[in-house]
Order: structure tokens, then C-alpha cells, then sequence
């Protein structure tokens, strides 16, 4: 049985821009191996804590652990200790920030709603930049083209990768050329040329019709048992949620308003306000 560890815990995080506060004390946990889904009505901030976890943003206040390393942590300071208007104002006393790119070295990966490929590169030259993340080549032995070894290494792995993925057949071609759920097989399979431990998939299944969602479900739930990930992911076809969430959280105007398995959250009532709308009294 899989030990459980925390992978990933936000820790009362709000993200505040100027005076609109887009997520608002948000605290969630995902443990590894989990699927955990984030969803909410658009606009509830979704999007912003996955860029406050990968590093694109400090938060205005509070903190941000991966196995238990605190790699973000913050409190109003500056022009915002006058404007901050989130909650637990005065608990963390630190500022730590890590820059995205370390956040990929440490093992968390994302995608992003709008497909970002290098359009003008093969499908395999794409994978090939986010391999070389991990590679040990340094200034001399790149001067000295000593790394031919790694490099092949390298290249046979993200054919391999590519291959295991269903997409061996496209590797000489253009990214840009590709259909579009291909497209995101491919910007999912960059993410793992990284080779994370936390996947982190912003709205995956956008631009799918019902077949190509349904073949996206069975991709994300083959993965997580082919690489050993924990995945978190934020989504708006709630049957794919449904399908593969192990829990979900849900946000509404940046806070959170219900945490729980997938039946839970079905029939919970300020979900299912906060989605269709409250009745309104005659």
C-alpha cells in the first residue's frame, strides 16, 4: 500500500491584485497519487492559485508547501498592508519566493488552458527542450561537445515517451500541424519530459467534443499509473471530473465553498447554488 504523503498544501492563500482579492484564504491539501480536481464558475479563481503554486505569482499572504518544503510564503507588505483585505493578515512573517522554473526542477509540472507549443518545432524537438531540463551538461562539456552520450540518451527517451503515449506516429511533424486533441496529448507529454512527481493540468479537456473527453479521461487515469503522478487538475466538463477525481475542491469568487469525493460534492447544495444560481423568492 502507498505510503501517503503530502505532495502538494496551500496554507490560507489569497491573491490579491490592487483591490480585487481573486483567491481569498484558500487552504487544500493533495496527497500523492491522488487526482484532485479545483473547479468553480469562471472567474472564481482557479487558474490564479495554479500560478500561484508553479511561481508565476508570490502570494499577498500565505503559504505554499511541496513535500513538505515551503516554496512560497508571503504577507502584505509594502503598498498592500494598507489595501490587503484577506483574512489571517499577521500570521506568516516570512517572504519566500521560487522562481518557476525551480518549482519544474523540484517536480511540479503544468499545462495551460491555451495550448503553449512551440508551433514552429517538431512534435519530438518539443519534448527534446523540456528534456533537457533535466540533463547534467554544463558550459565546458557543451564547449567541448562531450555530451553526445546524454544527448542520444535524451533523444531515445522522448521517443520512447512519445511512443508510449500514442504520438510515435507524428514525431517528425510540426506541432502546429497536429489536430487539436493531439496537441494536447502533446503539451501533456512535454510536461512529462520534465519528469515530475505533481502534474498539474489546467483545463485539459477544453476544445474536446464527448468521445475525445471520454479518451482524455482513460489518458489521465493511464498516466498517473504509468509515471506513479499525483495530478491536480481544473476543469469545466464535470462528467470527466466526476469520472477520475479521487476529491474536489471548489471555489466561487476566489473562496473556497466545499471540499469532498465526487458524490459528496454532486449533491451538495451550495455547490449546486453557486453553479445554476439561487431561486429567487416570489
Amino acid at each position: 500500500m502507498m505510503e501517503k504523503i503530502r505532495m502538494l498544501d496551500l496554507e490560507n492563500v489569497t491573491m490579491q491584485f490592487g483591490g480585487v482579492v481573486a483567491v481569498d484564504s484558500l487552504s487544500m491539501h493533495v496527497d500523492n497519487g491522488e487526482i484532485v480536481a479545483l473547479i468553480g464558475p469562471n472567474g472564481a479563481g482557479k487558474t490564479t492559485a495554479f500560478n500561484v503554486i508553479t511561481g508565476v505569482y508570490t502570494p499577498t499572504n500565505g503559504r505554499v508547501s511541496f513535500k513538505d518544503k515551503v516554496i512560497a510564503e508571503s504577507y502584505p507588505n509594502g503598498k498592500m498592508k494598507r489595501m490587503y483585505a484577506g483574512a489571517h493578515n499577521g500570521e506568516y512573517k516570512k517572504l519566500i519566493t521560487t522562481s518557476p522554473d525551480r518549482i519544474a526542477y523540484l517536480g511540479v509540472a503544468r499545462t495551460f488552458q491555451n495550448i503553449r507549443l512551440f508551433k514552429n518545432m517538431t512534435v519530438l524537438e518539443n519534448v527534446l527542450v523540456a528534456h533537457h531540463m533535466r540533463m547534467k551538461n554544463n558550459l565546458l562539456t557543451s564547449t567541448l561537445h562531450l555530451t553526445g552520450a546524454e544527448e542520444k540518451r535524451v533523444c531515445e527517451e522522448s521517443i520512447a515517451l512519445l511512443n508510449l503515449l500514442g504520438l510515435g506516429d507524428v514525431i517528425n511533424e510540426n506541432a502546429a500541424s497536429l489536430p487539436y486533441g493531439k496537441q494536447r496529448y502533446l503539451e501533456i507529454a512535454r510536461a512529462l519530459a520534465t519528469d515530475p512527481e505533481l502534474l498539474l493540468l489546467d483545463e485539459p479537456a477544453a476544445g474536446m467534443n464527448p468521445q475525445e473527453t471520454i479518451e482524455l479521461s482513460r489518458f489521465i487515469l493511464k498516466i498517473r499509473e504509468q509515471f506513479g503522478l499525483t495530478i491536480l487538475l481544473i476543469e469545466h466538463h464535470m462528467n470527466l471530473v466526476m469520472d477520475i477525481s479521487d476529491r474536489i475542491y471548489v471555489l466561487d469568487f476566489g473562496k473556497q465553498i466545499a471540499e469532498g469525493t465526487p458524490a459528496e460534492i454532486q449533491k451538495n447544495p451550495v455547490v449546486i447554488a453557486a453553479y445554476l444560481g439561487e431561486d429567487e423568492e416570489e
